[in-house]
């Protein structure tokens, strides 16, 4: 009798293996995501034992005419098809070039692909990405070019009281060049931090690319965090592993514009970079670029360009009770940047922003001093998708 047990336990043993051999094989075969020679992708997920999964998308309804909060901010989720052998499979219809974000929803768990050993983290989440076509213009891809590079770098900020962290990007040569450059501040938004711009703006790449063509100067590009209150992005600071969030407090009550000149400081005595207005810069998306215009309004003589994409205007936090001196005499020092002529007010916003009346403001306040900007209205609404599109046009007009 034992032999007959243990024989039958051996046999249903080998069977568990063989089986879960099966199921290695057939995940094994599974390649995902696929760009089609059309420009589709296929999304492929093997759960033989999922009974639902859904795929959700900044490309699944791209160039539709659909709300915003699904065009770019809570994609809906579209149902995937199971086939026997348990695979689960999407393709989308073809897609304009592009660098898109996406998860698999696995019985209500949202996850990433686990086929996609590519991500990006925005804020709290994390996301699968794929890029089509090299994204806009093919800028997006990195291309057989001279490379910049790339450097996590600590500051003391002594306004802020911290040694914080921030991303610098010095353009192909530098090392080997003794030539000064320009500078551009490139300022990210809520949730954001010194990582954003570089991980979900794909900001090396527009500028390698931009700069190989001959369509951008070579420039210095500084990507600092603008959440004044923390040293770093989550996890590369002393508090440990903490958790992202968008409620950092003091990020637009006047405290991180009043510690920016640290940044300044730091950077021109640390780079090769020339220490004039005509050579400075300075851009942002959402709070970034809320930053971005109160850093100019309050220091009318330090930037001949200033790139504004959807910019949260009239947003301001008081700190404490009182609102601070950088967001008072808003009039007046509007009609002293516009005396001191900056070469270049740039402004860029998707037509389903929900900060359109932020942007209508900031518009009639220019207007009002007669000074002539650079207007792009794109489609869409609040998203990377148009800010990777704002930074190229931007960077090509500076330092010209």
């Amino acid at each position: 009798m034992k032999r007959f047990v243990l024989f039958f336990a051996c046999l249903a043993s080998f069977s568990l293996v063989a089986a879960q051999e099966v199921l290695n094989w057939k995940d094994n075969e599974i390649v995902s995501p696929v760009v089609n020679d059309d420009n589709s992708i296929t999304i492929s997920l093997f759960a033989p034992n999922a009974e639902k999964v859904e795929l959700t998308g900044n490309f699944l309804y791209a160039g539709k005419d659909t709300p915003d909060k699904y065009a770019d901010g809570d994609w809906r989720p579209q149902l995937m098809n199971k086939d026997a052998n348990g695979r689960w499979t999407l393709t989308t219809p073809p897609l304009k070039p592009e660098f898109y974000s996406y998860n698999l929803i696995v019985d209500g768990v949202k996850i990433t692909d686990p086929k996609n050993i590519y991500t990006v983290r925005d804020i709290g989440n994390r996301y699968s990405v794929v890029l089509v076509g090299g994204g806009v213009d093919g800028l997006y891809a990195v291309k057989n070019v001279p490379h910049g590079t790339v450097r996590k770098v600590w500051y003391d900020s002594p306004t802020a009281g911290l040694r914080r962290r921030m991303t610098v990007y010095t353009p192909a040569g530098y090392e080997t060049s003794k030539r000064s450059y320009p500078v551009l501040y490139l300022l990210h938004g809520m949730g954001g931090d010194e990582d954003a711009w570089e991980e979900l703006g794909r900001a090396t790449q527009i500028l390698d690319n931009l700069i190989a063509e001959g369509k951008a100067e070579p420039m210095v590009v500084v990507m600092p965090n603008g959440n004044i209150s923390q040293e770093a992005a989550p996890g590369e600071g002393s508090k440990g592993l903490v958790v992202a969030t968008t409620q950092y407090p003091k990020t637009m009550d006047g405290n991180f514009e009043k510690a920016f000149p640290d940044i300044i400081q730091f950077v021109e005595k640390t780079y090769r970079v020339k220490k004039d207005k005509p050579n400075r810069a300075i851009a942002g998306l959402s709070m970034g670029g809320f930053h971005s215009l109160y850093i100019a309004l309050n220091n009318p003589n330090s930037f001949n360009y200033i790139g504004l994409f959807s910019s949260a205007v009239n947003r301001m936090a008081k700190d404490g009770d009182t609102l601070s001196y950088i967001y008072k005499n808003v009039d007046e020092k509007f009609k002293t940047l516009c005396k001191k002529s900056p070469k270049l007010i740039w402004i860029g916003i998707g037509k389903d922003d929900f900060l359109s009346k932020d942007d209508d403001s900031l518009r009639a306040a220019l207007d009002k001093e007669s000074y002539k900007y650079s207007y792009l209205k794109t489609k869409g609404g609040h998203s990377w998708r148009n800010w990777r599109e704002y930074l190229a046009n931007f960077a090509q007009k500076i330092f010209k």
